[in-house]
């Protein structure tokens, strides 16, 4: 379970005139296109593919637009934001293959296999980044948290299409939606969460048994047993979470 560990950086006065964030769209848009592109090409998709890949970063760009802050440190998005924009970019053909109907192809398991590691290999540079530039924010921390959410909820989708897990390969990635939809019910669910190591690693290891059980040369068999054990790893993360903002929550 991912949570926002990031505490917001304190900025000076006035920095509300730096330079806006288009430059820094723009070329993640850049990026998105060349990675949409080159998975269309590469894996022999219809049109329809590149259309929804556009459609998902226009998505992304505009809801970074809409919850930017205005008093934001530095230029742009941020040096640690870009860092995750960059990742979001490489992710989007990860996603679109994801709403893409049929399976994948031992070309397409690699391909995906290929973006998703490195997707997850920066996750480790933009939190050091805003640590050592000092320019940690709730926004950045969210929008990282979000990122590898709707990774490991992608992913899923594919291990499941993959026909090697059942559907119960998708509470992998549904659990961090379901519990914030119960927070809704339950308010206590929504206490904000003490930094935690475990948590992070626990994160970490859904990714690396997602990817796993695509890997065309894992057989079925082994493919069940990742995913399953990934699946209990985080289903005892979340109890102690929900068992923490229990205690704890307002």
């Amino acid at each position: 379970m991912v949570t926002v560990d990031q505490q917001p950086h304190s900025r000076a006065p006035g920095n509300s005139g730096v330079r806006g964030p288009a430059g820094d769209l723009g070329v993640g848009l850049a990026l998105a296109l060349g990675a949409v592109v080159g998975t269309w090409w590469l894996l022999g998709l219809p049109a329809s593919y590149v259309l929804i890949g556009l459609a998902l970063y226009a998505s992304l760009a505009a809801l970074i637009l809409r919850t930017l802050p205005a008093d934001r440190p530095g230029p742009g998005i941020g040096p640690a934001n870009r860092i995750t924009l960059a990742r979001a970019a490489l992710a989007t053909p990860v996603f679109g293959l994801a709403l893409q109907p049929g399976t994948l192809g031992p070309s397409g398991a690699w391909w995906v296999i290929a973006l998703s590691t490195v997707v997850l290999i920066l996750d480790g540079f933009d939190g050091r980044i805003a640590r050592r530039t000092g320019t940690q924010t709730t926004f950045g921390a969210r929008f990282d948290m979000e990122l590898d959410a709707a990774l490991i909820m992608a992913l899923s989708v594919l291990a499941w299409r993959s026909g090697k897990v059942g559907a119960w390969v998708l509470l992998i990635g549904l659990m961090r939606y379901a519990f914030v939809a119960a927070s809704w019910r339950w308010p206590a669910l929504a206490a904000e969460l003490p930094p935690s190591l475990r948590r992070k690693i626990v994160c970490v290891i859904q990714g690396v048994v997602l990817l796993v059980a695509l890997g065309p040369i894992i057989p079925t068999g082994m493919a069940v047993v990742v995913a399953a054990g990934g699946l209990a790893v985080l289903s005892w993360s979340f109890a102690v979470d929900v068992r923490w903002t229990l205690r704890h929550g307002e």
